[in-house]
């Protein structure tokens, strides 16, 4: 059977689209470049601010994300990954004017947390200020069986600016400030009863993982590129470490 050709509608920010190709490539089975998928991206990051929109302070990104859409398509591409968590605020409008299936990066990591083996049942999400505003990853975990915390105000701020800062390219010193910072706000989520943290943003991966704290992580940009691996037809490899934010 022919694989299916990824597309990724990427570029926000053009290094978390990096991240989550460079994950894509680490769980391909592959023994040579002719064995791995092919990938076509469209990284561009004159996508309107999602988080703006969400909150009514911007211009939608539908049009522009729906041209990608369309484009990826006519490059060849089988089936659509977004590589950006508050770009799914919109999936349900993209998928109506879509002709490619768009995988939900929001589906994938709900069912990763549910199918984990410790039976986790309430998990903490950092993310963006519009996906916490917006509540489409706390519905998602919700339906699948899972309490949800999120920051408080005051953490919120500290979360979104950090984002930012990661896509502004902040430089190594500020990032470990960022994964200080992180890793305290997390930790207070899990001093509330979090039994997991859930990454609700695709640059946070970039500066925050599971070394940083005692319990599971869920990298969404891991979970979506082993989705995409599977959509294009194989089997993802590599998932034999004891990180407990990853199942086997």
């Amino acid at each position: 059977m022919t694989d299916k050709v990824i597309g990724v509608l990427g570029g926000m920010g053009p290094e978390a689209t990096i991240a989550f190709y460079s994950r894509l490539v680490a769980h391909t089975p592959a023994g040579r470049d002719q064995d791995h998928l092919r990938v076509i991206i469209d990284s561009n990051p004159g996508i309107p601010d999602r988080t703006a929109a969400i909150l009514g302070q911007g211009e939608s990104p539908v049009p522009t994300l729906a041209k990608g859409i369309d484009g990826l398509r006519g490059a060849g591409a089988d089936f659509i990954a977004i590589p950006c968590v508050s770009a799914h605020a919109f999936i349900d409008q993209l998928r109506q004017g879509a002709r490619l299936p768009i995988l939900s990066i929001l589906d994938v990591v709900a069912e990763a947390v549910r199918e984990h083996p410790r039976r986790i049942q309430r998990v903490g999400l950092l993310g963006t200020t519009g996906t916490v505003r917006a509540g489409m990853f706390q519905r998602r975990l919700a339906e699948a069986g899972l309490e949800v915390l999120v920051p408080d105000a005051a953490d919120q701020a500290r979360v979104q600016a950090s984002i930012y800062a990661v896509k502004a390219g902040a430089p190594e010193a500020v990032r470990r400030q960022l994964t200080i910072e992180l890793r305290s706000i997390a930790m207070r989520l899990v001093s509330s009863g979090a039994e997991a943290i859930v990454l609700g943003c695709t640059e946070i991966p970039l500066v925050f993982g599971q070394a940083d704290v005692p319990v599971p992580v869920f990298d969404s940009l891991l979970w979506l590129a082993l989705a995409a691996v599977r959509a294009a037809g194989r089997e993802p490899i590599g998932l034999e470490s004891p990180d407990p934010g990853r199942n086997p």
